[in-house]
């Protein structure tokens, strides 16, 4: 008998054999239950609102077998110590910026982003298929976690100023809040970084503890009220060109789940990742809008300070990579991605929307 035949004899087309075959998934599928940190504020929809998808989209996948509660910045873990709290099994997966943790190992920075590092598509096409995924894990496996792919912001903004930034002489002596490694740059320049979690700074820009401030861009900066206590806003955020999020999982937890629940949890990831690139670039811009309409003085950094900028980076990089290996084999493999994928942007991609870009501003 022909197998077409037999379907239209048994009934067993695809919504037949689908409604034999969920019972018996459902059954074989074991109940597990984790809890997901994050270093976000509940207020910040777009990065705490990736985790939540992840954990919704996970229990969906599973017929609620596989549970994820998820827990903002400071509920059980204070937000800059997620990756301890995965490390060392307090909690199975957390949702965070690998940056946070370059005083463990500069080489933590690649997980997120690297100073003049590449964009948001190049940095996501060399984790996802340019070996990124592959050496970052390596690297993450001493830590006892391992990495998937969960958020990117695009290009981030320079931050928030109580006064303007003119010349490289204006960054000495500025306390400056500035997520992850680029803090170690602009050290060099006489600057003096600040590492606070993100529901921490607003307080410290108001009281005068720090002079400036940066975050992400100006839907979540919107939200966070900085252009109320610092007027001058800059761009780009030229540390961070296309930052990548990631969830940190338990290695021990991550290899003991079933092959079906990684999968999951996986695509999950990619799917808060899509929806967070999304989310930005249709709030980014009206957001802009109600900030300039409301008196913020948007600035790009000087020439100066961005050339200066530059050379402080590859200076610092290239004295790392001499030293540590793990780091020196992470910069080369995002490196030479990354200067091959820019020669074919510049081909096409930046040609194009430098011409489209012209013609929306008339």
């Amino acid at each position: 008998m022909k197998r077409r035949d037999f379907i239209k004899v048994t009934g067993l087309g695809a919504a037949g054999a689908a409604t034999l075959a969920a019972p018996a998934i459902a059954q074989s599928m074991p109940e597990i239950k984790w809890r997901m940190p994050t270093s976000w504020p509940k207020s910040l929809d777009t990065l705490y609102g990736g985790a939540e998808m992840m954990a919704k989209a996970v229990a969906e996948a599973t017929d609620n077998k596989f549970q994820i509660q998820t827990f903002a910045g400071g509920e059980i873990v204070p937000g800059l110590q997620v990756l301890d709290a995965v490390q060392n099994g307090t909690c199975e997966i957390g949702h965070t910026a690998s940056y946070y943790y370059f005083g463990k190992d500069p080489t933590f920075t690649f997980g997120s982003s690297v100073p003049f590092g590449p964009n948001m598509r190049i940095n996501q096409a060399w984790y996802m298929l340019g070996g990124g995924r592959e050496v970052l894990n390596e690297f993450y496996k001493s830590y006892n976690v391992t990495s998937l792919l969960a958020g990117n912001t695009g290009c981030q903004m320079g931050g928030w100023f109580r006064k303007e930034i003119k010349t490289v002489n204006d960054l000495k002596g500025l306390k400056f809040r500035i997520g992850g490694f680029a803090g170690r740059v602009l050290q060099k320049l006489g600057a003096v970084p600040q590492q606070i979690a993100g529901g921490d700074i607003y307080p410290a820009l108001e009281k005068g503890t720090i002079d400036a401030a940066e975050w992400v861009g100006p839907y979540d900066d919107e939200k966070l009220g900085f252009y109320k206590v610092a007027p001058h806003y800059y761009y780009p955020g030229w540390w961070e060109g296309g930052p990548m999020l990631i969830t940190f999982v338990n290695l021990d937890k991550w290899n003991a789940l079933p092959k079906y629940y990684q999968s999951a949890l996986e695509q999950a990831g990619h799917l808060a990742n899509n929806w967070m690139m999304a989310k930005y670039d249709q709030a980014n811009p009206q957001a802009l809008r109600r900030l300039l309409a409301g008196g913020t003085k948007l600035h790009a950094f000087p020439h100066e300070v961005m050339e200066a900028s530059f050379k402080a980076a590859k200076e610092l990089h290239s004295e790392i990579a001499t030293t540590n290996p793990s780091f020196k084999k992470v910069y080369e493999s995002l490196t030479n991605f990354s200067n091959n994928d820019y020669s074919w942007f510049q081909v096409a991609e930046l040609s194009y929307d430098s011409f489209m870009a012209r013609h929306a501003q008339s």
